[in-house]
């Protein structure tokens, strides 16, 4: 498999990026919809690292039970986030303390399952000298994280997730088991692996009857560009300037640092 930005690396970049989505719409970052976060205010749509993004919705979630404790008092909820952390914060939902955020859920996803999903997302974006493969960045580990998530878009990706991991499985052992054994998808070798990964990369192009795995395939690419490419390796990768000072500016003056408490 030739590397996601080569000359002659077509059908990787069709495996990386895809002309679209399963719903014939482009990749692009995730945004929260309708039901993912009941009552989440436009301001708090404003941009964010995915980390905060979770950290927001799971406090949304949680709203009416934070609203009803007074400062200093024992939640109750076991879900509820950690005691404040950030003086600055008051810890509500539309002012949360995300110096230390906390998921507060529990991971889904097996250790069976998250090393088969590593070698799925190094087939995805593997390592190439400008940046280290998927999994060195943690995007099975986000892909879980996602998956885990207690709201009925992420439960629907969680089924879709095990079921094609399960899928991968049994077409391997299909392509390349002899006498009856069955191999895993994470044991083929890259260009085994790679073949199988060609068939499922574009729905419109898939065999009869492999719809289903590319339609996981499509879920596994998107979520793993998008915890990629928003760390910042994956930003280095992609040459974004944005978010670092450019130099050219005098720094704020002493007081206005001391008045905002940042001296």
């Amino acid at each position: 498999m030739s590397g996601r930005r080569g000359d002659d690396g077509d059908e990787a970049r069709r495996r990386t990026e895809g002309p679209a989505g399963s719903d014939g719409r482009s990749i692009a970052l995730p945004v929260l919809r309708d039901g993912d976060a009941p009552g989440v205010r436009p301001e708090a749509l404003l941009p964010m690292d995915r980390r905060q993004a979770l950290k927001v919705m799971a406090i949304a979630a949680a709203g009416p039970t934070l609203a009803a404790c007074a400062p200093g008092e024992e939640r109750a909820d076991p879900t509820a986030p950690a005691p404040v952390s950030n003086p600055r914060a008051t810890g509500t939902a539309w002012d949360p303390d995300l110096v230390a955020p906390v998921v507060p859920w529990e991971r889904t996803l097996t250790d069976d399952e998250l090393s088969s999903l590593a070698v799925l997302c190094d087939v995805i974006l593997p390592a190439d000298d400008r940046s280290p493969a998927a999994s060195a960045l943690g995007a099975h580990d986000f892909i879980d994280e996602w998956v885990s998530a207690p709201y009925e878009g992420n439960q629907r990706d969680l089924v879709v997730v095990r079921g094609g991991l399960l899928w991968l499985d049994r077409e391997a052992s299909a392509r390349f088991g002899s006498g009856g054994t069955s191999v895993r998808f994470r044991d083929l070798t890259a260009g085994q692996r790679t073949a199988i990964c060609d068939d499922i990369c574009y729905e419109p192009n898939a065999p009869a009857g492999y719809e289903a795995g590319a339609r996981f395939f499509d879920r596994v690419r998107y979520l793993t560009s998008t915890a990629f490419w928003t760390t910042e390796a994956g930003m280095r990768d992609l040459e974004y300037i944005g978010n670092v000072p450019l130099g050219q500016w005098d720094p704020p003056p002493p007081e206005v640092l001391r008045h905002i408490g940042l001296e």
